[in-house]
């Protein structure tokens, strides 16, 4: 590896660089998708019930434990649970377009690294063959193939470097931007389904509390 670097040139580094970057963005980036997963139904399940007795302090508690993005979406539907139908669809809609830059964050420099990456190396192989023929025309008679070659050869090596930091960075890019449309879809999801539970109940009627120990009728009869 050492050997290669200098051999490469001083893209070499660059390319270096571009590939340390690349490795702790995806790095960072999966490790907060993992992080912020979520089990949408099992918790809808647990939220339904809250909403049904109309305990929303517990229902807010239970968002606040979860930090995610989809129960950032519901906690804000809760706090305004007596709005009506279409305020709460704005609620929803909103804080889960202010969630989408949290998750698309860092990920365009993925990109970026994916997409210049082959420049770089591009740039340090043309470089390297016109230093190579440079040489070659400086030298009086003619030069040998292996003076060519060795010169190719030594160019053409930040070529491969480039390529090996863009297609990783390229498929980490794809795989993340697939992670941050499945969490988009869930935020939707949880979105649809808060709005749907808390108009549903409202309408309801509350249930009534029976007291037992007391009869209307004897103690009309005993005040008589």
């Amino acid at each position: 590896m050492p050997d290669y670097m200098q051999k490469g040139g001083p893209l070499m580094w660059l390319i270096l660089i571009c590939s340390v970057l690349a490795g702790a963005v995806f790095l960072e980036r999966a490790t907060y998708f993992h992080r912020i997963s979520l089990r949408l139904g099992e918790f809808m399940r647990g939220l339904a019930n809250l909403i049904e007795h109309r305990r929303f302090a517990e229902a807010q508690m239970a968002c606040a434990s979860t930090p995610t993005p989809a129960t950032r979406v519901i906690h804000a539907a809760i706090l305004r649970h007596q709005s009506p139908r279409s305020e709460l669809k704005e609620i929803v809609s909103e804080a889960g377009q202010l969630e989408v830059p949290r998750l698309e964050h860092r990920l365009g420099i993925l990109a970026t690294i994916a997409f210049i990456a082959p420049m770089i190396g591009l740039l340090g192989t043309v470089l390297g063959l016109i230093e190579a023929f440079g040489d070659v025309s400086t030298q009086s008679g003619f030069a040998g193939a292996t003076a060519i070659a060795g010169g190719i050869y030594q160019s053409l090596l930040t070529t491969a470097a480039g390529l090996v930091v863009a297609i990783p960075s390229a498929i980490g890019y794809a795989y993340l931007s697939a992670r941050v449309n499945d969490l988009i879809h869930e935020m939707e999801r949880a979105g649809i389904e808060i709005v749907n539970l808390i108009v549903d109940h409202r309408d309801m009627p509350t249930p009534e509390i029976i007291k037992f120990g007391s009869n209307p009728r004897t103690a009309r009869e005993g005040v008589d």
